[in-house]
């Protein structure tokens, strides 16, 4: 006679493998939650529960608890993971996207310098959400621009290696410094209050401002420790650049030799410096090449003194405006944390390199 009613159970048993698979999708049950439930309920199958006690515990249904575990078992470990879905055809051929990024490349619209989304959405005949997924899939960004500039200097190569080999491998018994002055800094105080931070609503300050004068800050920064050594001056002339390596030769220890970065302003060179550097030999200067700021390192820490102290500052006067330099300084100081250089020099020239090959591409000489 045949048998009627529910089927029984089929067996279910896991490798060793299976078992260490399931308890990690366990463990992800805050990024995994659907598989996470799944494989709590294969496991317990394994150890020997019964679908309507697995139900009762995992507040589910005896059917999902079959569910599973037949999929398992016909699948194993992929049998718990959801079937793909079809979605929604693609309205867009690969040619009318390839000309969608051939002309955001290789064009712009008349009368413009550059596509937006909209304008380039009524050129292909897209909305323009559609041609937002399509440049950020692309990474195309018409909207924005950055500067460049290629060093000409005839001794670039030489430059570069001689100032990453002082960043990568200082010599012994010398300190490293980057030097730098961050001049024509403005002392401007907002023409109303700052009104402050609050729930909900951003710090808010005027667009105008009443200016209330300039400093010039001469900084230099040990590469190896990340300490700063910063002096405010009234200009940056020759004068205050020699009274600035006053203070670095009284702040270094006697016994160490002083390697300085720093670039081509002609006040690193005038005759009155030369005259002081030669009376004191243990200074040996390096200078970046033209156009090349970027490989000076005490460059960062000025963008992050302008982030963090200059930018939203208001300030009254300039005496008000050093204050908060030397703040931001001794700030610095207190917990210093150096730049670590890793780019070797073949690689920066290599670059160098690349950029210079496919601008000449691009703008081949004469045109």
């Amino acid at each position: 006679m045949p048998r009627t009613g529910r089927p029984t159970n089929q067996t279910l048993t896991i490798t060793e493998d299976e078992r260490t698979a399931l308890e990690r999708l366990v463990a992800r049950a805050r990024s995994g939650r659907h598989l996470a439930f799944r494989a709590r309920i294969v496991l317990r199958s394994a150890d020997g529960g019964s679908d309507v006690q697995i139900a009762a515990d995992l507040r589910t249904t005896r059917t999902s608890v079959g569910k599973w575990r037949k999929r398992f078992i016909e699948r194993r470990l992929d049998g718990l993971h959801d079937e793909p879905r079809p979605g929604v055809a693609r309205k867009f051929s690969d040619e009318q996207i390839e000309a969608v990024v051939t002309q955001t490349l290789e064009s712009t619209p008349r009368g413009r310098t550059h596509w937006s989304t909209r304008s380039m959405a009524k050129k292909a005949g897209m909305s323009h959400s559609t041609i937002g997924r399509l440049w950020r899939a692309f990474g195309l960004q018409p909207h924005r621009v950055e500067s460049f500039r290629l060093s000409q200097d005839p001794l670039l190569v030489e430059k570069v290696r001689d100032i990453v080999g002082l960043y990568m491998s200082p010599p012994d018994n010398a300190v490293v410094l980057c030097v730098d002055e961050k001049s024509q800094i403005q002392a401007l105080e907002r023409a109303q209050p700052v009104l402050p931070m609050d729930i909900g609503q951003p710090e808010r300050q005027t667009h105008d401002y009443i200016r209330h004068g300039t400093t010039d800050l001469f900084a230099a920064l040990d590469a190896a420790t990340g300490d700063v050594l910063g002096k405010c001056y009234a200009q940056h002339r020759a004068k205050e650049f020699k009274a600035f390596l006053r203070e670095i030769d009284a702040s270094v220890p006697a016994d160490l030799a002083i390697h300085m970065v720093l670039d081509n302003l002609s006040t690193h060179k005038t005759p009155e410096i030369k005259r002081w550097l030669a009376r004191h030999p243990r200074f040996h200067l390096h200078f970046t090449p033209t156009h090349a700021s970027w490989l000076n390192l005490v460059e960062r820490w000025f963008g992050l003194l302008t982030e963090h102290a200059l930018r939203r500052g208001s300030h009254k006067s300039k005496h008000q405006l050093r204050s908060a330099i030397q703040g931001y300084l001794d700030a610095h100081n207190d917990d210093p944390k150096p730049f670590k250089w890793t780019k070797g020099a073949d690689e920066i020239l290599e670059s160098i390199a690349r950029f210079a090959r496919r601008t000449n591409r691009t703008h081949p000489k004469g045109q």
